[in-house]
């Protein structure tokens, strides 16, 4: 084995520990500087490389694939602001605990604030937003720093998907020449007989991963665990509320909870407890943000108990009911993160969420009172029987997300936009036994890289994606949508058109006479045309029936189709105040 020069022996090294820590996929951006890095990946057999010409687009996409896989899928551009591009998906990637790896080429130390081009000063770039930041020393073929690097490249990794997951940017050194091309006086060939001294460990590494990091699950102490039970066994009805949530609490260990305890589950569509067999088994409910805070349920005795799973909930009529309710709440969270933004829980476990509901399921003397679960299962009747009225009737925005989670293939992987798709699949999309991989971005909430997102999450599995996305979130990331073809990813985009976005009316400013033209901003944009521009296929449709049968035969086919339904914001949101209002009247 042979390197032509220093550079090449450096980016090689640190692409063989990738590989050889289970890495098996990288997301790649053109540019000058990281060219070591990008000829490195592309030679390596086991590595497939995304290649995006955008960054912010490359980032998110890998923020998708590690959402998917629970694994980080390196990041790789070159020096100046195609680094700072990766800067929105790191921060939704630190918020939700996602694991990420950037690995940013940067020019020599002497050029910084030297007016050199392309050059700024990428050092701890991405602020306390990163788990761990290490600044490369310039590749070296000297046998100390080459095991240094093996050692950095494994250690970051395991900073990835730690007690914390998150992002982790490794900030790497190259000067000129960037290029596999022959350096006489790098001294880098033969190895490792008449490198670096003979030494094979340097040269050649171990057998995986340079170092192996074991991570402990943390576990309640037998002391804390009995307080957790004892607050559950003296309660006549409690809860059990499952967040957001980028892996956490299974549905094994969930079963067992539920049945203990007798205790409802409110899931957010997000905490992939939503949908899965398990539902026909324990009682999973989804409809409570459209009863929660009204009238309806304004004589229901508090709950005595929360046990608390994931991030806080999309709900804010369920964010305001654990707020005012007057009993014990217990946040369970690996990494000791504070979840819960109303300040009002009791208890903070930092344990493995499954270890914990199993200790506490393991522990309970008998369920709570029937009569208890009775009144959500009522409730979540009444909501159910709602809103399958309405959908025989005048379509409307929720009605696409009600049809969306019914009609998606199991199993699938479905993403939601921010704004009023995740809300309108928070309250209307129907528990079912279907295996639906349900993720968004709801670290940082934002509408920029959703279209990427969702595309790196269908880039990791065989299974159908199903992206369900605003015209706004839509026109933020049309860059995305060249990874179609680039990368080899077939999907079914529901775009919900309502011309400049619906989430605003919810919002006082509505009645202002500056919310049109500053707050719902109309775009006027007609987005048919990317069909002809990514190479998909673009479709218009009416109606309900119309949406159906599109949508049916999307998910059977292969391509990409994006299927467009126009609303209008207002009457949408009419809608929904008035199928809230008929729940109530019916309750």
């Amino acid at each position: 084995m042979s390197h032509p020069n220093v550079n090449t022996l450096w980016a090689e090294t640190l692409v063989e520990e990738l590989v050889a820590a289970g890495v098996e996929a990288v997301c790649v951006s053109p540019g000058s500087r990281s060219t070591p890095l990008t000829v490195a990946c592309a030679e390596h057999p086991d590595l497939r490389v995304y290649s995006h010409l955008d960054e912010r687009s490359s980032a998110f996409f890998a923020l998708g694939r590690a959402k998917r896989t629970g694994e980080p899928t390196p990041l790789i551009c070159t020096s100046g602001t195609a680094a700072a591009n990766f800067h929105p998906a790191v921060i939704e990637a630190s918020q939700s605990g996602v694991p990420m790896l950037l690995l940013t080429a940067d020019r020599p130390p002497e050029l910084t604030d030297s007016g050199a081009n392309q050059t700024i000063d990428q050092e701890k770039l991405y602020g306390d937003a990163v788990r761990w930041y290490r600044d490369m020393p310039e590749p070296e073929a000297e046998a100390r720093k080459v095991r240094m690097l093996r050692t950095t490249v494994a250690r970051a990794l395991a900073n990835t998907i730690g007690s914390d997951p998150g992002p982790v940017h490794l900030n790497c050194r190259f000067r000129k020449p960037l290029e596999p091309t022959q350096v006489p006086d790098d001294h880098p060939e033969g190895v490792p007989e008449d490198w670096a001294g003979g030494d094979r460990l340097a040269a050649e590494g171990r057998d995986g991963p340079f170092v192996r990091t074991a991570q402990g699950a943390g576990e309640l102490d037998e002391g804390d665990l009995s307080r957790v039970r004892s607050a559950v066994d003296a309660a006549d009805g409690g809860l059990v509320v499952a967040g957001p949530a980028d892996g956490g609490l299974g549905p094994d260990a969930l079963e067992a909870l539920a049945e203990a305890t007798g205790f409802p589950v409110l899931a957010d569509p997000l905490s992939d407890l939503r949908f899965g067999p398990h539902v026909d088994e324990i009682p999973v409910f989804g409809g409570y943000d459209a009863y929660l805070g009204t009238d309806a349920v304004a004589d229901w005795s508090d709950p005595e108990v929360v046990l608390r799973f994931g991030a806080s909930p999309t709900s804010k009529p369920l964010r305001q009911f654990l707020r005012d309710a007057d009993c014990r709440q217990f946040v369970v969270d690996p990494a000791g993160r504070w979840t819960e933004a109303t300040f009002t829980a009791s208890d903070l476990l930092v344990a493995d969420p499954d270890a914990t509901a199993r200790g506490v399921a393991a522990g309970v003397a008998e369920p709570a009172d029937p009569a208890w679960v009775d009144r959500f299962r009522r409730a979540e009747g009444v909501h159910r029987e709602t809103v399958a009225e309405a959908l025989a009737g005048d379509y409307w925005e929720g009605g696409v997300l009600a049809d969306v989670a019914r009609l998606a293939p199991d199993p699938a992987t479905l993403f939601v936009s921010n704004s009023m798709p995740v809300r309108d699949l928070d309250r209307f999309g129907e528990p079912r036994e279907a295996d639906l991989t349900v993720l968004g971005n709801r670290g940082a909430s934002g509408i920029d890289g959703i279209t990427s997102t969702a595309l790196g999450a269908g880039s990791a599995t065989d299974d159908p994606l199903v992206l369900v996305t605003g015209d706004l979130a839509y026109y933020h990331d049309m860059n995305g949508l060249l990874a179609l073809a680039r990368c080899g990813v077939d999907a079914t985009i529901v775009l919900v058109d309502n011309d400049g976005g619906g989430i605003f009316h919810m919002l006082p400013i509505a009645g202002h006479d500056t919310f049109e033209e500053q707050f719902r901003t109309p775009h006027g944009l007609d987005f048919e045309p990317t069909g002809d521009l990514y190479g998909l296929d673009f479709e218009r449709v009416a109606d309900r029936s119309a949406f159906v049968d599109a949508f049916e035969d999307s998910v059977g086919s292969d391509g990409t189709q994006v299927l467009s339904v126009a609303f209008d914001a207002d009457a949408s949101h009419a809608r929904r105040d008035s199928l809230q209002q008929r729940l109530v009247e019916s309750l």
